[in-house]
């Protein structure tokens, strides 16, 4: 660490780590993971420098933590100044050991924590570590870890509890929270891309039944709820963060592994930790009710303004929260980016300021409830470049059921279709590759000539068991794809395990057709044996397997149509 803050990077790898010496009873450096346990004659070490090395504070002692922004560097003279000697020099390996170094990186309120060199000290290990908070969700094993060859997701949820230093002013300061800011962050089973999928905090659904934990120890049952607003899965009612996974898992399907919760406090410390946040509007900002201040083009922010600028409802767009949910993921991205970057990679006083805002600011469950498991969390997700993590919302139409439309649903044909992208670990960064080979293996299955989608005409039958299912394929084939000659015949005669089609042999171009704009596998086609009339449709029958209109049977989802997403990689200004 000093010998960074001595411009002396190439000398000591970040990702060397400090490790106890059984033989001695002293933290050491080891340069050399391959190396085993370090020598005993080699001078012992503690966190507080690299050319003076005492014995290291008990683990009573308390550690001597930078407060985020107030961060000093020791001067030549207080750590001796002396060169490095010869014989502890490394080679600094290239391309993949900037892999290997402390990894530290998140999004707003999401902080993936690898403390590697920067707390070698047990007594800063035990700080950081308890700086945590942990949530005990019942009823939910956390703590299955990270399978390999298996996709994962975290629910990351952003309070708006007025906690903290200087966050009572915000109004509503004896509320419990609610759930302000809800993604959806789901990792690939290869671990190369990610999708983060935010949730409208005004979108109308169902809470679930769900049970907490008291701080008596006993569980107290928080009763279900049917249309309201997703906001009040968390902190209303009693309800933990444990109740907004069972939300989001009855509304997209998707099983949720962990969550990581945080405040205010977590935007204005992080952003401060590492020098700010740069963000881009198009035109200059000034909203009172929110403090923000901006000038147009880009602007590096941090603490009480990057919060005034995840906060702002009416900075931007038509001041909805959907419209601030877009400069929440430009903001997101950019802290992605910030967070993997060499200035803050290298920077041991940035990552130890970072490890301490993030740790206390989190609430995380049990399963990744300590460093060493968040450690293994970040492990999983170095792989994952920027451009590969792609930020969308779930698609959402204005509430029907309300005159003055302040509140929406979610989108009946687009919500499952990104729902089944998920389930099925599709990327929204690969998908158009993936359709285009799920395309062409189902035209090698169904060979011969086509219709076009006008002349299809079809019944369609709902044996899923999904309410609604038929009239959503319906919607989806007249306004999507043009098969206009399709009929919603309701409820089938009984449930069907498959979807099918049934047509006759002189329909076997609309039957191709039609299996290619759904999906459908050659399995799925139930071929007669006499010819039709010619206004005769076929007749498909939905089954259990069907997840949603225009959601293929087999092989990887399609993406909704004109779906907005935002890629991680790339600098967007707020409009």
């Amino acid at each position: 660490m000093d010998a960074h803050s001595r411009g002396r990077a190439d000398e000591i790898d970040p990702a060397d780590q400090w490790v106890l010496n059984p033989q001695t009873g002293n933290y050491e450096l080891r340069l050399d993971r391959s190396a085993g346990q370090p020598r005993t004659q080699a001078p012992s070490r503690s966190r507080r420098s690299a050319s003076a090395a005492p014995t290291p504070a008990p683990a009573s002692a308390p550690a001597e933590t930078p407060v985020p922004g107030q961060r000093r560097r020791r001067a030549p003279e207080e750590t001796g100044g002396g060169q490095v000697p010869p014989q502890r020099r490394r080679k600094r390996k290239q391309g993949t050991s900037r892999k290997k170094k402390v990894l530290l990186w998140t999004g707003g309120t999401m902080a993936f924590v690898l403390v590697g060199g920067a707390a070698g000290a047990y007594a800063l290990y035990n700080k950081l570590n308890n700086n945590l908070d942990v949530v005990d969700v019942v009823g939910k094993n956390t703590d299955a870890g990270f399978a390999k060859g298996k996709a994962f997701n975290i629910l990351v949820i952003g309070t708006d509890k007025r906690t903290g230093a200087g966050n009572a002013g915000y109004g509503d300061k004896n509320s419990p929270g609610h759930a302000d800011t809800t993604i959806l962050f789901h990792v690939s089973k290869d671990r190369t891309n990610a999708t983060a999928l935010s949730i409208p905090r005004d979108m109308k659904t169902d809470i679930p039944e769900c049970e907490t934990r008291q701080s008596d120890g006993t569980i107290k049952t928080i009763p279900a709820e049917t249309d309201v607003r997703f906001n009040v899965s968390l902190g209303q009612n009693g309800r933990d963060p444990g109740c907004v996974m069972r939300t989001v898992e009855e509304l997209t399907g998707v099983a949720v592994d962990h969550f990581m919760m945080a405040d205010f406090n977590a935007v204005k410390e992080m952003t401060t930790a590492v020098g700010g946040v740069k963000v881009c509007v198009e035109k200059a900002v000034n909203d009172p009710k929110s403090h923000l201040k901006l000038p147009a083009g880009e602007s590096v922010i941090q603490g009480e303004q990057a919060l005034a600028f995840v906060r702002t409802r009416h900075s931007f767009g038509n001041e909805s929260d959907l419209d601030r949910i877009k400069v929440q993921q430009q903001f997101l991205s950019s802290m992605i980016r910030q967070m993997k970057s060499d200035d803050t990679l290298t920077d041991p006083g940035k990552l130890l300021d970072l490890a301490n805002a993030a740790t206390s600011a989190l609430t995380v469950d049990s399963g990744i409830g300590s460093l060493t498991k968040l450690q293994g969390l970040a492990g999983e997700l170095s792989s994952i470049d920027t451009k590969n993590i792609a930020f969308t919302t779930l698609p959402v139409i204005d509430n029907p059921a309300e005159k003055i439309r302040a509140t929406v649903v979610p989108d009946p044909v687009k919500a499952p279709q990104l729902y089944a992208m998920l389930q099925s670990d599709t990327s929204l960064t690969e998908v158009k590759k993936k359709q285009q080979d799920a395309k062409n293996a189902q035209a090698a299955l169904l060979k011969g000539t086509r219709s076009t989608a006008a002349e299809v005409r079809v019944d369609v039958y709902n044996g899923s068991g999904i309410r609604g299912a038929a009239q959503s394929t319906i919607n989806w084939l007249q306004n999507d794809q043009g098969v206009n000659r399709s009929t919603n015949k309701s409820n089938a005669p009984e449930k069907a395990a498959k979807t099918t089609l049934t047509y006759a042999p002189n329909q076997a171009d609309q039957a191709r057709k039609l299996a290619d704009m759904m999906g459908l596998p050659a399995t799925a086609l139930e071929p007669g044996t006499q010819d039709a009339g010619e206004r005769e449709p076929m007749t498909l029958v939905l089954g259990a397997d069907f997840k949603g209109a225009g959601v293929p049977i087999t092989g990887p989802a399609k993406a909704p149509k004109d779906l907005e997403k935002v890629a991680a990689d790339k600098q967007v200004c707020a409009k």
